[in-house]
């Protein structure tokens, strides 16, 4: 019997039925129910056949079924010599069914004459958790659009369904809002970019590249991109990060800062910077208008409103700002910031749509109906799942893949923040941590790794980053992690998948853990031990 196909992440169950295969040729017919065309599409795009439309019961077709009784993203794959059957209770499980249907034609042997013989398997799969996501980070680096594009593409491929898009930050804006023009005729650049690692603001020891850096994406490409990922079944979160990490557009409109120093530029440095917007309605009505313009390109159902880092040293020393807290009865300034973010989470739900946040949302005050997002630990997480809120868990101990893959030492490697999480820490790693009681294990939506790239400055080191590591974690949050060493036999032959698709991933991993899977590992930090730290983005 031959053996198992070497599927990334692995389905949940897979049996090969026989020594046969299936014949796939250009001339291979595809039959499918009304409402699956979109999929036909896409598996015309990821299989490289015409697959004309069956007109009639014939043999050897790629049939498309609909079974309503299955989970949204379940799907069933039988193939047999007669034909392949997928079924699925829609669209959403159709398409995902075609990522691994791409998968098994590379384990198919080419015919010469432009077909391909797919094993015979049979194949019942269903994802464990429901937010399988991966953050980029474009606002420290701009990358063009056609790289997110691709990001997409292989995000599908690993059965990913989220891409949480960082549209802002101190160190630059990249989305067009048509109101307030400014924020990418000037927060989308910078003057320099710091050369190295994390450094202090105005160290007078730190290095710059002397290289104006920038760019920002319009209404249309990013709507082009919403379009592109709903096409393979993913989500796009796009996040506007405030009250904090806005020197950019606060260099674009100095009025939306506190007043207390002259204007800064966007910022050059990595870090966290104390410019932060101040209180007043009219730089609320600022949020909501862009939030707005937002909402117009991003149909789906999360926004992601940062609230992270923000240092309050700014509010207790203006005066405008004490005044207003006397305004409102607030008594501090963490308050303050509660108060903040409240506005706009209630902004978004009285429109439909669900704010998500940082986890320091949970020392201020998290506004009812909104996710937490848990990168500094998985506590802050948990804690919010027992009070009744969502979480997506992005501990930055496992899943931020800003740090080395190797030993530096042992293996040469592009700069990188200075610890080491291989892809084995990564396997290691569940979302629901032990001891939640099953009432809030039930709020935990699943996990996310996160690219930031102050150190990434091109696609390819971004790709270098994410690859292998996200192959593992799209296998945890598939549900069937288990044994490494055979993961890791699956993967070699998947990596090799990878460069032909024009990746370049980072070194294989070794065969155990590096570090112990949980909260109690060292924060990563932008430079070498000493350095102040850490901050959200390492």
């Amino acid at each position: 019997m031959p053996a198992l196909p070497h599927l990334v992440p692995r389905p949940a169950s897979m049996t090969v039925t026989g020594p046969g295969g299936w014949h796939l040729t250009p001339t291979t017919p595809l039959r499918l129910e009304p409402g699956l065309e979109p999929v036909a599409e896409l598996l015309r795009e990821l299989l490289d056949q015409p697959l004309p439309r069956a007109t009639a019961d014939t043999p050897g077709a790629l049939t498309l079924r609909t079974e309503p009784a299955l989970a949204p993203e379940a799907y069933r794959i039988e193939v047999t010599p007669a034909g392949a059957t997928v079924t699925a209770a829609g669209p959403g499980g159709h398409r995902i069914a075609a990522q691994t249907l791409r998968q098994l034609l590379d384990e198919g042997r080419p015919d010469g004459r432009g077909g391909v013989s797919v094993p015979c398997v049979d194949i019942a799969d269903a994802p464990r958790f429901g937010w399988r996501g991966l953050l980029i980070d474009v606002a420290r680096h701009f990358f063009p659009i056609e790289f997110l594009h691709k990001l997409v593409d292989l995000a599908a491929l690993h059965r990913l369904n989220v891409l949480h898009l960082h549209l802002t930050d101190d160190q630059g804006w990249r989305m067009e809002i048509e109101k307030y023009p400014r924020l990418t005729e000037v927060g989308a650049w910078r003057a320099e970019t710091l050369v190295g690692r994390y450094t202090f603001q105005d160290d007078p020891d730190a290095v710059f590249d002397g290289t104006p850096h920038g760019g920002y994406y319009t209404k249309a490409e990013l709507r082009a991109l919403v379009a592109h990922a709903a096409s393979r079944g993913i989500t796009v979160v796009p996040e506007i990060d405030l009250p904090g990490h806005m020197r950019a557009a606060i260099a674009s409109y100095p009025e939306l800062g506190n007043d207390l120093e002259p204007a800064r530029p966007v910022c050059t440095t990595w870090g966290i910077t104390e410019q932060i917007l101040n209180v007043e309605e009219s730089t609320l009505q600022f949020c909501r208008d862009v939030l707005t313009e937002v909402l117009e390109v991003f149909p789906g159902p999360y926004v992601h409103l940062g609230g992270d880092e923000v240092p309050k040293r700014e509010w207790r020393q203006s005066p405008r700002v004490q005044q207003r807290m006397r305004e409102l009865g607030l008594p501090s300034e963490s308050a303050l910031a509660a108060w903040f973010t409240r506005q706009l989470a209630e902004f978004l739900t009285a429109r439909g749509r669900r704010p998500i946040g940082w986890d320091e949302l949970l020392e201020d005050g998290l506004p009812a109906g909104t996710t937490l997002m848990s990168w500094r630990d998985e506590e802050g997480g948990a804690q919010a799942a027992r009070l009744g809120h969502d979480v997506v868990m992005t501990p930055h101990q496992l899943l931020y893949f800003t740090v080395y893959q190797a030993d530096p030492d042992r293996v040469e490697q592009p700069l990188a923040v200075a610890e080491v999480l291989t892809a084995a820490d990564v396997y290691a790693y569940r979302p629901v941590p032990p001891g939640l009681p099953p009432n809030a294990a039930a709020h935990i939506l699943g996990a996310q790794g996160c690219l930031w790239t102050e150190l990434m400055p091109t696609a390819r080191q971004v790709e270098y980053m994410a690859f292998p590591r996200l192959c593992a974690l799209a296998e945890v949050l598939w549900g069937t992690a288990g044994d490494y060493p055979e993961f890791t036999f699956r993967l070699t032959k998947h990596l090799r998948r990878l460069t032909r698709l024009n990746v370049t991933p980072g070194p294989l991993p070794p065969t155990r853990p590096s570090v112990a899977p949980g909260p109690g590992r060292p924060c990563p930090r932008q430079g070498p031990v000493g350095q102040s730290g850490p901050n959200r983005e390492g």
